[in-house]
């Protein structure tokens, strides 16, 4: 049996449905299906709500509202009707993210909570160790960094440590998560928590690659060295659209499910893995780092 999905994918899921039902039902000018002006006339919620409901970020409070909707829609099925009111119903329920939200910025709880749900991801970190990657210690430091600036509290930095080791899960979970991470050599140079931080974290490293569903590739400063934004992407097979996360400069995560921006970025991280190391001289590359510490 399938394990059961989490609420972020489920959302997501429903809203997916409602968009290509939206798109299909063929009531719109020229039947070209409706747009969500026109598919809210009518309905308590608003034309950005529906765009939030249709990209995962929300859910109806009204199920009233729904089903008005998917009469819009044409869709007469009791059987389809009841599931995507159960897939509604289901996906406004709490769950492990909960707690967390409030730590993470915007956009980030929505990728957060898909991570469990990805066949693979592909990543390229340029300046830090990635999150999945990093030990206690490493994530501490880091937010210890950015204590007086960001006027982080104890807390604050003792939750969002929490919930980065939580994330690493994915790794350790039944199925895992195939991941493949490019990590530039900055990432490893930047002294983060002094040596003895340095040295665990590139301990860390070398196990991780040891690892059959995880891959850990270094890309050296080099003329290839040319792209300085980090950004993640999400397979999920068949189940839901590949999507891409970046983060912006003001800390806001953004995310995509359009072929075209995926695309775009899976060509980046194809070109950089055939710049950087090979996996099996990751360890090598982080023990030399370690000498010189």
């Amino acid at each position: 049996m399938a394990p059961k999905r989490g609420r972020t994918a489920q959302r997501l899921e429903l809203g997916l449905q409602l968009r290509q039902l939206r798109e299909g039902c063929g009531r719109g000018d020229r039947g070209g299906g409706l747009t969500r002006k026109q598919a809210v006339q009518g309905l308590r919620i608003s034309e950005a709500s529906l765009l939030r409901i249709e990209t995962g970020a929300l859910n109806f409070r009204n199920i009233g509202d729904l089903r008005k909707l998917l009469d819009k829609y044409g869709v007469t099925d009791e059987d389809v009707i009841e599931s995507l009111v159960n897939l509604n119903k289901d996906s406004n329920q709490q769950d492990w993210l909960t707690q967390y939200r409030g730590l993470m910025p915007v956009g980030m709880p929505g990728f957060v909570g898909l991570e469990p749900e990805a066949r693979s991801m592909k990543v390229y970190h340029p300046t830090l160790v990635y999150g999945l990657l990093q030990t206690e210690r490493y994530a501490l430091a880091l937010h210890e960094v950015q204590k007086p600036i960001e006027e982080y509290t104890s807390e604050f930095i003792s939750s969002s440590v929490e919930l980065r080791m939580k994330r690493q899960e994915v790794l350790s979970q039944e199925s895992p998560v195939r991941l493949q991470v490019i990590l530039g050599e900055a990432a490893l140079r930047y002294p983060v928590g002094g040596p003895d931080v340095m040295r665990e974290q590139f301990a860390r490293i070398e196990e991780l690659s040891k690892w059959d569903h995880v891959s850990i590739q270094v890309l050296p400063f080099r003329s290839s060295y040319r792209s300085i934004e980090d950004f993640a992407i999400l397979d999920f097979g068949n189940d839901l659209p590949p999507r891409v996360q970046t983060d912006s400069a003001w800390g806001a995560v953004s995310t995509s499910d359009k072929p075209r921006e995926v695309n775009r970025f899976a060509r980046r991280f194809d070109a950089m893995t055939a710049s950087a190391l090979p996996p099996e001289d990751t360890p090598d590359f982080v023990q030399r780092l370690e000498r010189e510490l």
